[in-house]
């Protein structure tokens, strides 16, 4: 199976109306001005997407909207975030029947998995389609860890393609490489250590914070494509502060409230989430305002 996923993936905000419904109209414009301001494909549905706070019906109108925005201009994966293996299967059969071009697979929600486990849900998924799969290995937030020699048993499906490393710790990422080579595509995905996951040979980036700055991280990712790591860091140093509302757990609050700060979206989530509290927003405010204060004029990088 051919995939040529590479580059940075927004997870891309569901965004919603006050009264919690979704608004589909802003999430289409969302995904459309992202695309047009150079990313390099658009994962619906993960955490940043608020999956597991959608119904089962409103996660499939998700993706049809975003279908019918994305066409064939970028690869389009949905995350898939159930809390059986059943229902994952049924959600990867829709997901491959409204066209989408891959998934990414987090393991069963709410019951925390042995790592047997998780390798058992990611096997019956991946037996279940013909799309091209990344694993989303998250220990941090999802309590199991598929290790090495879990990789080595998936490695056996082959469509399963990709990892989405969230560990927090870089050197997984140059033990995948040891271990497999080329067979697997392996995607940063934890903000605050991206730009030491490329430099370690990640081909992409899955990022909450590309919402808010899409071009700042696309231009992070070809600096460090190209090797320039000196010019790739000062755009990193200035991005920093700002990446680390990643890691925290109100990331979808905050990532949201960016947005608005940018005129890119609504803060509005989904209950049990609440909005940030004047507190956190004010230092949200504060890290977007220094930013914009002190961006950096990405003329300078010549990367056109």
């Amino acid at each position: 199976m051919k995939v040529n996923w590479q580059g940075v993936y927004p997870a891309v905000t569901t965004q919603f109306h006050d009264d919690e419904s979704i608004n589909f109209d802003t999430t289409k414009a969302m995904i459309d001005n992202l695309i047009n301001e150079g990313v390099h494909g658009i994962i619906v549905l993960g955490t940043v997407g608020e999956n597991c706070s959608l119904t089962a019906d409103e996660k499939r109108q998700v993706l049809k909207a975003a279908t019918e925005v994305v066409g064939d201009r970028v690869p389009l994966l949905s995350g898939v975030a159930e809390t059986t293996t059943a229902l994952a299967i049924e959600f990867a059969k829709d997901a491959e029947a409204l066209g989408i071009d891959g998934l990414m697979v987090l393991p069963g929600m709410v019951y925390r998995s042995t790592e047997r486990e998780a390798i058992h849900h990611y096997q019956q998924v991946a037996r279940s389609t013909a799309l091209p799969i990344m694993i989303y290995n998250n220990p941090v937030t999802y309590g199991v860890d598929v290790s090495i020699e879990g990789m080595k048993t998936l490695a056996e499906e082959s469509n399963i393609v990709s990892v989405k490393e969230a560990t927090e710790d870089t050197r997984r990422i140059s033990e995948l490489f040891s271990a497999f080579g080329d067979r697997y595509v392996v995607f940063g995905g934890v903000d605050d250590i991206a730009l030491e996951s490329l430099m370690l040979g990640a081909t992409g980036w899955i990022s909450g914070l590309t919402n808010v700055f899409p071009r700042e991280s696309v231009a992070i990712y070809r600096l460090a494509e190209q090797g320039r790591f000196e010019e790739a860091r000062a755009l990193w140093r200035w991005f920093l502060p700002l990446l680390r509302l990643d890691t925290i757990p109100t990331l979808v609050q905050c990532i949201k409230y960016a947005e608005q700060l940018a005129g890119r979206g609504s803060e509005v989530t989904r209950s049990p989430r609440l909005p940030l509290t004047q507190e956190e927003k004010a230092y949200v405010s504060r890290l977007f305002d220094e930013a914009m204060a002190n961006r950096i004029d990405l003329s300078q990088f010549n990367l056109d």
